[in-house]
């Protein structure tokens, strides 16, 4: 499949090192299964079908990295990816969401992708035809009077007599080159809000709400409402390219696009998976064990391959790559039914982080803490020095909290920078041209005595 990129194992590895730190093995497992899926679509058609994906549980406490492996790995494919969490699922005959609504919503996902594709592949065509509007709307009809045109909303035909194709053409230079971009004008729009309301469908699995409107039903027999409005040339041709390019998109097509990308290159990623395991432990048997064996037997044939009808047909499963993640503190991936286990042939654990991944943290990634809370002052005019000793105080600190209180990895990053520069941010507005020292003294005079106090601690940090 051509839109299915092409990157070899090391190039997305190191794709996700520019993000991500440490956890080699997790990236490796993703980067071989991103990789087969392009390699799939390369062998014979006779055995393309047989090459079922390679599905993935990564294991390993929170705060390490495995909702983030996931997100950057779609984003390199440029594929449908649906994050859900496990635990909002309930087995058929429960409150709350059934299973297929998984493949339904990433099935929306990939309608909306394919559909910014064709948009963006019409735009040319749809600039031309905003422009042929935009023209008739500024001109004025040449039989109209004088009189009849709302003043402003209309370019006046010159009184020598010239041609209204050469006073077209001159409005269209004008155009081109933006002069005519804070002139009002009034142009007819789609009306949005039109869409009618929408109805919920009662299925065997319960109410799933499928989006279908009383627009899209009756779309064939009743066209579509306009009003007229009143905007900026510049905002005219926006509304207007946006418009035509919804007009030129082949919906029909859309939908079989849609589709096949979601079955051949789709990925799930399902977080907190060991929520709906029935472990021995306290949270087993005996604490709110409600359908949670009946939501793995419901994933079942999902992540096997089954066939499931959305509203745009229906979609199959069984090339759709399924990610899971859990942390299992008190479960274990062998308190999974072995039915679902068999699903997940490949297993990453992941890591606990320490200090020294911290240090990386904070600096390495391209959108690392360090960066954005620079970035974030910059706009008050405060400059951070950031000194080296005062990074490794940080990641020590977060370290030790990690150790004596809940170890939430990566995320206590967030709290200890948050109540780091608690003040420099309040007074930000009024330390305009300064600059702020993040040394070693500076955290610990911030910090130190705040986590000595291990009761103070749990609570703030």
């Amino acid at each position: 499949m051509s839109e299915l990129r092409s990157f070899t194992p090391r190039e997305v590895v190191s794709e996700l090192d520019r993000y991500i730190v440490g956890q080699a093995d997790a990236k490796r497992a993703v980067a071989i299964a991103l990789r087969n899926r392009w390699r799939r679509q390369q062998v014979p058609e006779e055995l393309r079908d047989e090459i079922a994906p390679k599905n993935i549980i990564m294991i390993g406490p929170t705060g390490v990295g495995k909702t983030e492996v996931a997100r950057r790995l779609a984003k390199l494919a440029q594929a449908p990816f649906l994050k859900v969490e496990a635990s909002k699922f309930t087995e058929v005959g429960y409150v709350g969401r059934d299973v297929e609504s998984i493949v339904r919503d990433l099935t929306e996902l990939g309608v909306a992708l394919v559909v910014e594709e064709e948009k963006r592949a019409v735009h040319a065509k749809a600039e031309q035809r905003a422009e042929e509007r935009l023209l008739d709307a500024l001109l004025p009809p040449p039989i109209a009077a004088p009189a009849a045109a709302a003043p402003g909303a209309a370019i006046e035909l010159p009184a020598s007599g010239e041609s209204a194709d050469s006073t077209r053409e001159k409005l269209r230079r004008m155009l081109r080159q933006g002069l005519l971009d804070t002139r009002d004008v009034e142009v007819e729009l789609e009306d949005g809000g039109g869409a009618g309301p929408s109805i919920s469908l009662f299925t065997p699995q319960g109410v799933e709400e499928m989006g279908v409107s009383f627009k899209d039903v009756l779309s064939g027999l009743m066209p579509n409402r306009t009003r007229r409005r009143r905007m900026s040339v510049a905002d005219a041709r926006d509304a207007l390219v946006a418009e035509e390019a919804t007009r030129l998109v082949d919906m029909d097509q859309v939908r079989e696009k849609a589709i096949e990308r979601v079955e051949q290159s789709g990925i799930v990623f399902i977080d907190e998976i060991d929520k709906i395991a029935s472990g021995s432990g306290a949270a087993g048997k005996s604490g709110p064990d409600v359908s949670r064996e009946g939501v793995q037997r419901d994933l079942l044939p999902i992540v096997e391959g089954s066939a499931v009808q959305t509203k745009h047909g229906t979609v199959r499963t069984d090339h759709v790559l399924f990610i899971a993640a859990g942390a299992f503190h008190v479960a274990k991936p062998s308190d999974l039914i072995p039915e679902l286990q068999g699903r997940f042939p490949i297993r990453v654990e992941l890591t606990p982080l320490g200090k020294d991944d911290f240090v990386r943290i904070l600096t390495e990634p391209r959108n690392s803490l360090v960066r954005q809370y620079t970035e974030l002052l910059a706009t008050e005019n405060v400059a951070l020095a950031w000194k080296d000793d005062g990074i490794a105080a940080i990641a020590e600190l977060a370290s030790r909290v990690n150790e004596r209180t809940e170890d939430i990895g990566a995320r206590r990053l967030h709290t200890v920078m948050e109540k780091l520069l608690e003040d420099v941010s309040f007074d930000a507005p009024d330390l305009g041209g300064s600059q702020q020292v993040i040394d070693e003294a500076f955290v610990r005079g911030r910090l130190e005595s705040l986590i000595a106090d291990e009761d103070l601690s749990r609570f703030i940090l």
